[in-house]
């Protein structure tokens, strides 16, 4: 079979039927001639079902000739067109519309409806008393078992026999015989079209008289037949060009500074997307703006203008061209509807709050165990964080720099044996107390690090901005790279996180924190309160715009849930982070503290505010220069003394009159280091008779920094220069193993993933790298991964943009749109409907097939431009030249894969595909990063027009009774099945999923989403050469 065989076996061309009723009764069935209906009463358009889904359109016309009531019910929802109104379930609604199973908006000078479920719609023109014009497109094989006016697509029905059977039976109404009188207009009008309609002319006259006998005044009635007449004739006819002059059918009046053009752009440019991709079909009557402007869609008044002075919207605000919005990391200037703005003047961040860790690089992640770990380190620093052995809360955190120790702990901060109460200055470090809540530490090559000590110890760091390519640990590389974030100690690029943060565990450490709630009670308590931080009315909303709560949220409900007894104080803990988020950005919140019951009690005689300052607020600091004055960090909270006070050695704030000296205190330097006796080749060591460091004795911790104070467990260990490997033996240091997702390699295996090869040698991997393909996937209710691997869910029910390449530039090559087709229970999603753009030529993948449109005057060439493969229970689409493949499972589920020369040159809901997770969710047009939400409104495809989402409630939120039976199925992912699996792909992010996924108590979607979610994961493995065999007879059978 030649690959165009292969390619048309799967692939279909789109062929479409119409139905049209116009005039005072005319209707144009799917096949054969028109014919005219007389009469008031109500008629069955069409009907039909399909999939199990009923569709009935019925019309009524008024004693005008116009239409005077249409009804459109899909899948039980009724539309009624009537008076000028659009009723959706009684109910008034505006344009544009949406709802899970159709979209209503304006086409041209038309209204259109359309089908989500179908490809489907009806379009009609609403003019003073009615609608003259109304017409049903649909694919053909969706009319074969249809009843009503407009018949069967196959079949030449008998004209009497369609009007009899499709009257809907009502004593007061009437239909009449058609009744023809020589009408001039008609006769002179049919004079210029026997070019096109030649032998059917008489017809048509015929057909014309019916219609305009006894309506002659109304222009409604007899213009609309005629322009349907001259649209069938075609735009290269005589009588298409010179029909309104012929029949003195004037122009429709275009509101604002719009213009009427007889054959133009149904979708208006506008200042939000000033070149909306359109195809032929999108071309008819339309009200457009001037050559050289567009709509401003921001203002209401159909005003045109220019593109350089289109305003822009940040947060629900609109901005003029020219004006400035700035943060405290960014400044950005409204420029032709588009923000311009700065780089990100803000260095990277490492936050690890509880078990929760944001990389410098912004990559979010949990750690498994309440262990000891190195949160970061560079060439002469060391940072260690101790959890509690109790709750997943930090202990302790051990700062090492040079052969300095400072240790923080809640009760209190400490250089080596000596308590800092105020403040300690040496030669490599400041540290001092800025407020009751938060110690800071500034360093001499310019690292800054903020402990939060109060009411739990959470810690920041900011890394010194010259050190990048020399830090590792928890916190990552800084390198602005998401994508290595995962590095290991000993070199290796990891794919999970639990891998990962155990490589920079110190000593023995066992997964023990529960990935998802334990305590029922507790999750409905964490559910409720947490929610604060979503609400839009609430305190936190002015910052919405600037940090997405999804990920702090999320955090929220699983602290304050596997809390223990102070649950209050937890989920304040987790408020305060998002708080603290905000105020690094500049963003100001109020009193949240009060707005959500949190507010805290001073000591003594201070007060609490949200950006406290030590700075010469100390009694020690009337004495001499205070060095805290010159350093600059993210704003802090706590107690500190009012203005005018100071705060003397008994933490109390009084006057400067009664301040009194203070003075430095000593340092302790570490005792001797004694080794003996000898046992099966190694040393015996007791470590109450002789304190020795036995850290640093295994392969694992050549990879691992040196520890200063001495870490001392009794216990037998390897000689001096040998290291226990992975199997218990001592070897010298260049036999040591390397370990990568769990497995145990000796000293000269190679390892290839990620695309880097890697090599182990001396306990640690040597990488290389190649250039790696992207990977974007979407599936479900709106789950996304990203090509630079960052999840995040949005479940809009618009055309959406996936990737392109056309990025604020006409001059693109492809574009990749999406759409959710919702299950018969409408707030699931059964599949998408898939529009791949090729310039020549449209793909669209929907309903388990893949059909085409070809542009006119391109044909397939002997090498075609694509190919299309089915294989099992997938299709792959290959766009060779264009290093594009597209693999979508006739579902939810699509995956897109893009050569590695796309890096940094798309744009869409896959994000930009640089390597950098932390800017992935930029809004379209610009370089702002928002929320999933803004996000994924902003990518809405500017045609057909659509309503952004306001609110989103995923399944799990409405159908909480399912949730159990949910996570009961879902556990599959990280249960044994998977467990070969799980330290190389995580499985938390594709476990959240799933139990979204599969949280309906509607069968066919419960069962279609819970298998594309263990589908997702499965894959996911496979691509890291673990292979599952999941499937069975009875969970997800193959067909």
């Amino acid at each position: 079979m030649t690959p165009q065989q292969r390619m048309l076996s799967v692939c279909f061309l789109l062929v479409s039927v119409t139905c049209r009723t116009y005039g005072s009764g005319v209707v144009q069935p799917f096949k054969g001639l028109g014919y005219y209906v007389r009469s008031n009463c109500p008629f069955t358009l069409t009907r039909f079902t399909h999939n199990r889904v009923e569709y009935d359109i019925t019309i009524r016309r008024g004693d005008s000739g116009l239409l005077v009531q249409v009804e459109i019910t899909m899948n039980k929802v009724r539309t009624v067109l009537q008076n000028g109104s659009i009723l959706v379930e009684k109910k008034s609604v505006s344009l544009p519309y949406d709802h899970t199973y159709q979209h209503i908006f304006q086409y041209g000078i038309y209204t259109r409806l359309r089908s989500s479920l179908l490809p489907l719609s009806v379009t009609w023109h609403s003019v003073p008393g009615g609608i003259d014009s109304l017409w049903v497109e649909l694919q053909q094989e969706l009319s074969t078992d249809m009843t009503g006016l407009c018949g069967k697509h196959n079949v030449t029905s008998n004209k009497q026999q369609l009007i009899t059977e499709s009257k809907l039976t009502q004593e007061t109404c009437q239909t009449r015989d058609p009744v023809f009188v020589t009408n001039q207009v008609c006769r002179e009008f049919f004079s210029y079209t026997m070019e096109c309609l030649q032998v059917k002319t008489p017809f048509y006259i015929q057909l014309c008289e019916e219609n305009i006998y006894s309506f002659e005044n109304s222009k409604y009635v007899h213009c609309a037949f005629f322009k349907e007449i001259a649209l069938h004739c075609g735009n290269k006819s005589y009588v298409w060009q010179k029909w309104r002059a012929i029949t003195k059918c004037a122009e429709p009046t275009c509101p604002g500074d719009l213009v009427y053009k007889e054959e133009g752009n149904a979708f208006i440019p506008s200042c939000s997307n000033p070149n909306p991709s359109f195809s032929s079909q999108a071309i008819t009557s339309t009200c457009v703006c001037p050559k050289g402007k567009v709509l401003d869609d921001h203002a209401e008044d159909f005003r045109c203008v220019s593109v350089p002075s289109c305003p822009c919207v940040f947060s629900g605000r609109t901005y003029l061209t020219g004006d400035r919005r700035n943060t405290k990391c960014q400044a950005c200037i409204c420029d032709g509807g588009g923000w311009n703005c700065s780089e990100n003047s803000c260095l990277g961040r490492c936050d690890i709050e509880g078990q929760f860790v944001t990389t410098f690089d912004g990559k979010k992640y949990v750690v498994p165990g309440k262990c000891t770990y190195v949160a970061s380190q560079g060439l002469n620093w060391t940072i260690n964080v101790g959890f509690s052995g109790k709750h997943a809360s930090i202990q302790t955190v051990v700062l090492q720099i040079f052969q300095e120790m400072y240790t923080f702990t809640r009760s209190m901060v400490k250089f080596e044996d000596q308590e800092i109460t105020e403040l300690h200055q040496s030669d490599h470090a400041l540290v001092f107390w800025q407020s009751s809540m938060y110690v800071e530490v500034h360093t001499s090559f310019g690292m800054k690090i903020q402990v939060q000590v109060s009411p739990e110890i959470q810690l920041y760091i900011t890394p010194p901005g010259k050190h990048t390519g020399t830090i590792s640990g928890l916190c990552g590389n800084n390198n602005k790279d998401t994508t290595d974030d995962f590095t290991s100690s000993s070199g290796i690029i990891e794919n999970s996180p639990e891998p990962f943060a155990l490589s920079w565990s110190v000593g023995r450490c066992t997964p023990n924190i529960p990935p998802t709630c334990i305590n029922t009670d507790n999750e409905i308590f964490a559910d409720e309160k947490c929610s604060v931080l979503n609400n839009p009315a609430g305190i936190f909303a002015k910052c919405h715009g600037y940090i997405p709560t999804d990920q702090f949220h999320t955090a929220c409900i699983l602290r304050t849930c596997n809390c223990g007894t102070n649950l209050v104080q937890c989920l304040c803990v987790a408020l305060g982070n998002y708080a603290k988020a905000c105020a690094s950005l500049g963003v100001e919140l109020g009193d949240w503290r009060k707005a959500t019951n949190c507010s805290l009690t001073c000591e003594k005689n201070q007060e609490f505010s949200y950006n406290v300052r030590a700075c010469n607020h100390t009694c020690r600091s009337l004495s001499a220069p205070d060095p805290r004055c010159g350093q600059e960090d993210a704003p802090v909270e706590g107690c500190g003394c009012p203005e005018g006070t100071h705060l003397n050695q008994g933490q109390i704030c009084t006057p400067k009159t009664e301040c009194v000296c203070l003075h430095h205190g000593g340092i302790t330097p570490p005792g001797p280091v004694v080794i003996d006796g000898r046992q099966n080749g190694k040393v015996c060591v007791h470590c109450s008779e002789y304190p020795v460091n036995t850290a640093q004795k295994t392969c694992d911790s050549l990879s691992k920094p040196l520890v200063a104070s001495v870490t001392c467990e009794s216990g037998c260990y390897c000689p001096h220069d040998q290291y226990e490997d992975h199997h218990g033996n001592c070897v010298s240091r260049d036999n040591c193993t390397c370990v990568y997702s769990g497995k145990v390699f000796r000293a000269g295996e190679t390892v290839k993933t990620n695309c880097k090869k890697c090599v182990c040698g001396q306990g640690q991997w040597d990488c290389t790298d190649e250039p790696c393909p992207g990977t974007c996937q979407v599936y479900g209710n709106g789950h996304y991964q990203t090509f630079d691997a960052k999840w995040y869910r949005f479940g809009g029910h618009c055309q959406y943009t996936l990737v392109e390449d056309y990025c604020r530039s006409q001059n693109g090559t492809f574009s990749l749109r999406v759409e959710s087709v919702p299950c018969c229970d409408e707030a699931l999603t059964c599949s998408r409907s898939i529009i791949l753009d090729l310039q020549v030529i449209t793909l669209i993948l929907n309903d388990m097939r893949v059909t085409k449109q070809i542009q006119k005057g391109w044909t397939l060439q002997q090498d075609p431009l694509y190919t299309i493969h089915t294989v099992g229970l997938y299709i792959i689409i290959s766009v060779p030249s264009k290093g594009l493949t597209l693999i979508w499972d006739k579902h939810t589920r699509i995956t897109v894969e893009l050569h590695p020369d796309w890096r940094n040159r798309v744009c869409g809901l896959c994000g930009n595909f640089d390597s950098n997770e932390l800017n992935d969710l930029q809004i379209s047009g610009s370089a702002v990063v928002s929320s999933p939400m803004a996000f994924g409104n902003s990518w809405k495809a500017a045609t057909p027009p659509c309503t952004d989402v306001t609110t989103e409630i995923f399944p799990c939120e409405r159908n909480s009774y399912c949730s159990a039976w949910a996570q009961r199925r879902c556990m599959i992912l990280k249960g044994g099945t998977f467990k070969d699996c799980h330290l190389k792909v995580d499985p938390e992010p594709y476990y959240h999923a799933c139990v979204q996924e599969s949280c309906s108590c509607e069968f066919e979607g419960k069962f279609l989403g819970f298998c594309t979610a263990v589908a997702a994961y499965a894959e996911a493995c496979s691509d890291q050469d673990v292979c599952i065999d999941w499937r069975t007879p009875d969970m997800c059978r193959k067909f």
